[in-house]
């Protein structure tokens, strides 16, 4: 038996499908995406951060994050024009860690608040070194021109 608010809603549908409001929506005729796949209780999850383009790394607890963020730091360095900067990076990381550490959550990771000092030493070596690669590239791409040159003259006299 069909209430009338059944039927209200049923006479709605009709008039859409008459006027084609159902033709043509995307995805139609395709299979259910992940139909055949097993049963995954966080699938809600997943698709939000996937949808959203959320990074994994959000879920994770803050000590494990603080470590990524440690691991990571060289990465994240290596762009930054200025020992201030690097200065600057460094120190906002060790204030996070620092006031992870006056109150810790979580699970028990062990984190360490990262040695300026030595960081800043690493990050200058580092860029001297790709200073040194690039005026190395640089030498030699000149040098290979001028032995071309010198390989060109004697036909171009002819």
């Amino acid at each position: 038996m069909v209430t009338g608010w059944e039927a209200a809603v049923e006479a709605q549908i009709r008039s859409a499908q008459e006027r084609g409001e159902f033709d043509n929506l995307p995805g139609a005729g395709k299979p259910i995406p992940g139909r055949d796949l097993p049963y995954d209780e966080s699938w809600w999850i997943k698709s939000f951060l996937e949808r959203e383009r959320i990074p994994g790394d959000l879920l994770l607890p803050t000590p494990l994050q603080l470590r990524r963020r440690v691991e990571r730091l060289p990465g994240e360095l290596r762009d930054l024009p200025t020992e201030e900067s690097v200065r600057g990076v460094i120190t906002a990381l060790n204030q996070e860690i620092v006031e992870f550490l006056r109150s810790p959550s979580g699970p028990r990771v062990v984190v360490r608040p990262v040695n300026v000092e030595e960081t800043v030493r690493r990050w200058r070596e580092e860029r001297e070194r790709a200073a040194a690669e690039r005026v190395a590239t640089a030498t030699a791409t000149v040098t290979g021109r001028a032995e071309r040159r010198r390989w060109r003259l004697p036909w171009r006299r002819r």
